[in-house]
Formats: structure tokens, sequence, C-alpha cells
């Protein structure tokens, strides 16, 4: 009888070992399964078509494993050069006064951050941005001291003012109606938030604004929280359209700190742009007026996006080639 509870307690422990070490092994693959589960890395985003050109520019360093920040600001300094985009850097569409007013940002993944509002003269503003964030104690500089440290720091002063632009300057004078547009007819913005292949974070934002503006005006683009944000634990976002609605919500901010709260990329653009939809009706405004799209990529490399109205689109370039996507949009 002895030897028989013998058996079965040695039985009993035996299989109890077996279900265990199974039940481990099972556990061990599972957490394996998610740690060896790859990252959608590198990868770059940036708002509208001439963002397909900036992420080629972009991925030549990230593809060579280089740092995000150098990636975007590579790439946003194609459109900026480029006088055939109106609405970023040379070539830009001048304010109610004539002057091509300049705004950009710049942010990395320790939360090292530069901005310049309101320059004027210099073809690439993300770079001084970048020597705002690098070489003083500020975060932004704006108007005639940020052209100032511009001078000072090497940049050339140039006329950013092109013939075209001049022109349709100078038709719209003869009304000085102001009802701007922030779709594909005046692109406003580039925005560009990029994943390394070390697992970092930067995204830069740069536009010369709305075509016609009050000279002096600033919207969403250089400001950190609302054109853009970074937190390299969680994810970035970029936004473009109008820029008074992303500051009333500091969207970009808004859309990281949903992601924080579990919510996907593109459910975060989402949420962020039934916000400004919520505000805009509560105000008595009509959507139709406004235009507002964001881009948000987290640290696994999934993105979103989402905007008010049809007409945005986004680019992006990953290990499996670049391509422009249609953004999802509220007004059907």
């Amino acid at each position: 009888m002895t030897n028989r509870r013998n058996f079965l307690k040695k039985t009993a422990l035996a299989t109890a070992g077996l279900a265990l070490a199974s039940f481990k092994n099972a556990t061990e693959t599972a957490e394996n399964k998610i740690e060896l589960k790859p990252s959608q890395k590198p990868i770059v985003l940036s708002t509208w078509n001439f963002g397909i050109k900036a992420n080629e520019a972009a991925w030549e360093i990230l593809s060579k494993n280089g740092r995000a920040l150098d990636a975007v600001e590579a790439g946003v300094k194609i459109p900026e050069g480029d006088p055939n985009e109106r609405s970023v850097g040379y070539g830009g569409r001048p304010d109610r006064d004539g002057k091509v007013t300049l705004d950009a940002c710049i942010m990395d993944e320790f939360s090292n951050i530069g901005s310049v509002a309101c320059l004027e003269h210099i073809k690439h503003p993300i770079s001084v941005a970048r020597a705002v964030m690098e070489k003083t104690p500020h975060v932004m500089l704006v108007g005639k001291g940020a052209l100032q440290f511009a001078l000072l720091q090497g940049f050339k002063k140039e006329n950013l003012l092109i013939e075209e632009s001049e022109k349709e300057w100078k038709d719209w004078l003869k009304t000085s109606q102001y009802k701007p547009i922030a779709n594909i007819e005046n692109h406003d913005t580039i925005g560009m938030i990029a994943l390394d292949a070390n697992g970092n974070l930067s995204g830069a934002c740069t536009t010369s604004g709305m075509a016609f503006k009050m000279h002096g005006r600033v919207g969403d683009s250089p400001i950190i929280g609302a054109g853009l944000y970074v937190d390299n634990e969680i994810g970035a976002a970029t936004a473009t359209g109008h820029g008074e609605e992303v500051i009333r919500i500091t969207g970009c901010h808004l859309v990281v700190e949903l992601m924080r709260q579990g919510l996907s990329p593109q459910k975060a653009c989402e949420e962020a742009v039934m916000r400004i939809v919520k505000l805009t009706k509560n105000r008595g405004k009509e959507l139709k007026d406004i235009q507002v799209g964001f881009i948000a990529l987290n640290k696994k490399g999934e993105y979103g996006s989402y905007c008010i109205q049809g007409g945005f689109n986004y680019a992006v370039h990953d290990a499996t080639g670049n391509k422009l996507i249609d953004a999802n949009y509220f007004l059907k």
C-alpha cells in the first residue's frame, strides 16, 4: 500500500512538473514572440505630395543608420529650397505686405527644441531652428532677432519672393479679399516625423504660412506642441492646415498624449480632429471653411492620419518603398 501511495504521489508530482514546464515554455515562447516582434523602422512620414521627394532625402540618411534628427532636417529642406513649392521656404507666397515670412521648428529624441517665426530672407528656416536649439539657451527666436541670429551663424540673406508669387500678390491686392484655403490648393506646411534604426524619434515642421496673411501672423508650424511634438517614449505627430485651429487644441501634443493612453496613431489623429470639429461647431463656424490634418507615428513604427475634409495626403517611406496615401476624413 505504501509503495502504491508513493507511486501515485510521484506520478502526480511528475505530471504537475510537466504541466508547469509546459506552461513555462509556452509563456517564455509568448514573451519571446513579443520581444522578437520587429519594429517598423526606420520609417519616415511627411505631409502632402511634396513629401515624396522630401522622404527620399530623409531616407538617404535613415537607410544608412543615420539619426532621425538629421533625416528630418534634410528632408524638409527639399521643399524649402524648391521655388515651385509655393507654401514653403523659397518661392512661398508672401503676406499682404508682399513679404515672405517663414516659420519652422525641430525636435529631437531628447526633447531638445528649436524654433523660428516671422523669419525673412533665409531659404532654410529649419536649419536656423536647429541652430537655435543647439547654439542658444532659448527655444524660439522671431522676426528681426531671428534674422540677426541667422546671419551671425553664416546663413545667406536672399530675396525669397519669386516672380510668380509677386504676380499673385499684386493680383490679390486688387480686391484684398482674405479667404485663406489650406488644402491641396495651398499646401501650407511640410511636417515630417521619423523613427530611425536605433528606435529614436525626431520631427521637423516648416512653412511660409497662409498666402496674404497679416504681417506678423504666426500659425501652428513653429509652435512645439501645436504643429509638432515628439516624445521618444511614445511617438510623434505633426499637423497641417489652418494653424489657428491646431493651436486651439495644442493638436500634436494631444495626439501624442492620446497615444500614451493606448490609442493607435490612427485613432489618436481621429480624436484630435473630432476635438476641432466639436469646438468649431460650438463657435458657430462652418467646417467646410477650414482644413486640418494630422499624421502620427508611434515607437513600433505604426502610423496613421486623419483630417477634416478630403484633399489631404501624406507620404510614407519605409523598407518597402515610398508611397503617397490619401488621408481619411470627417466631412463626406
